[in-house]
C-alpha cells in the first residue's frame, strides 16, 4: 500500500529564508532598510535599494546554508512526518543554490534522502497528497487540482489567505497529528 505523499516547502515554511535576506540586505543597504512586516508581496523591488537586485537580495553566497530553523518543532516533526509518510522536500531553487539547500538539510534533518529532494517551482505538476508551503502560487494551483495544503502564514501571503481560506499551520507543534487528522478527511 502506497504510502500518502507530503510534498514540504524549504525555505519560510521549514526555515526562514526572507528574514535572514532582510538582515544582510539591512547590512549592506542601511540607507533602505527593511522589515519583514512590509513584506506584502513576492515582488520587493520598490523596497529594496536599487543595486539590492534579485539576485543580491536572494543569492548570496552561503545564505542557503545559515538560514536558522523555522520553530523549535520542525526537526522532530518532520522525522515523525518521514516516519509515518513519503515526505518530499520540493524547493524552488536556482543551479547555484541547490547544494546549499541540501548541504542545510543534510546539516538539520539528515533522515531526508536525496532521492527525496526535488527541486523546481511548478510544484503542483508533482504528485503529493498534501503540501506545506508559504507560496500563494505554489497552494492554489494544488487546491484547484484536488489537493490539501496546509499555509505558513507570512505577510506576502496574507490577501492569498483571506481570499482562499488556506488552511493555516503558524507552529511545526503537533504538524504530525494536524496532517494525520487532514489526510483522514
Amino acid at each position: 500500500m502506497r504510502k500518502p505523499i507530503i510534498a514540504v516547502d524549504m525555505d519560510d515554511t521549514i526555515c526562514h529564508l526572507v528574514k535572514r535576506a532582510i538582515y544582510h540586505n539591512n547590512n549592506e543597504f542601511p540607507t533602505h532598510p527593511l522589515r519583514y512586516e512590509d513584506m506584502f508581496d513576492w515582488n520587493s523591488d520598490h523596497l529594496r535599494h536599487p543595486d539590492s537586485t534579485m539576485d543580491i537580495f536572494f543569492g548570496r553566497p552561503g545564505l542557503y546554508e545559515e538560514l536558522e530553523l523555522f520553530d523549535e518543532h520542525v526537526v522532530e516533526e518532520m522525522e515523525k512526518l518521514h516516519n509515518a509518510y513519503d515526505v518530499i522536500i520540493v524547493t524552488a531553487a536556482v543551479p547555484k543554490t541547490v547544494v546549499e539547500k541540501w548541504n542545510w538539510l543534510q546539516k538539520h534533518m539528515p533522515f531526508i534522502p536525496a532521492d527525496n529532494f526535488f527541486t523546481g517551482k511548478r510544484k503542483h505538476l508533482i504528485n503529493f497528497d498534501l503540501l506545506i508551503d508559504d507560496g500563494p502560487h505554489n497552494l492554489l494551483p494544488a487546491v484547484q487540482e484536488g489537493k490539501k495544503v496546509l499555509c505558513i502564514p507570512h505577510p506576502w501571503n496574507l490577501r492569498a489567505r483571506e481570499e482562499y481560506a488556506f488552511p493555516l499551520m503558524t507552529s511545526w507543534k503537533g504538524a504530525k497529528e494536524r496532517i494525520d487528522e487532514i489526510l483522514q478527511s
